[in-house]
């Protein structure tokens, strides 16, 4: 049985504030209250790719979490609709390119879905998250558990 709920983060631990996406995933999973467990599946990517698609089938509601540097501190919530754009054709897809997979596919348009963006800094090879970010990513993660919450 596919669980309702879909929380799909993607990122790096080893580029610095890249890991927040995994690390707030890391979190939820953890926190997780007993009885939302059969309801929330957690996957973690180092990037999306078409074959995430596959993974919106028979959902109710996703939450994508990556890391920005483009977002307000400490994380913006947006949400998302299908769109072709450039990213369809290389190496790793945007969200709205994933949805315009699915919908493409599927024939019928994709579940509600949600992008949090984590606000980061630094994005170097080796380097640990830094602090700012970090506290970035605790605002983010209660803001996700609430998101959670909503299906009990």
């Amino acid at each position: 049985m596919t669980a309702p709920l879909l929380v799909l983060a993607w990122g790096n631990l080893s580029r610095g504030d890249d890991a927040l996406g995994p690390l707030c995933l890391a979190a939820l999973r953890e926190q997780l209250p007993e009885n939302l467990k059969a309801q929330v599946e957690f996957l973690e990517d180092y990037q999306l790719q078409i074959e995430h698609a596959l993974d919106l089938i028979g959902r109710q509601r996703v939450l994508f979490i990556d890391a920005s540097l483009n977002c307000a501190a400490p994380f913006e919530v947006t949400g998302l609709q299908p769109t072709q754009d450039a990213s369809f054709t290389t190496h790793a897809l945007s969200p709205q390119a994933l949805l315009q997979v699915y919908q493409d596919m599927q024939g019928e348009p994709p579940p509600p879905c949600t992008l949090l963006a984590i606000r980061g800094e630094a994005f170097e090879l080796g380097e640990p998250p830094r602090k700012a970010a970090l506290a970035n990513l605790e605002h983010a993660r209660a803001w996700a558990s609430q998101w959670l919450l909503k299906a009990s």
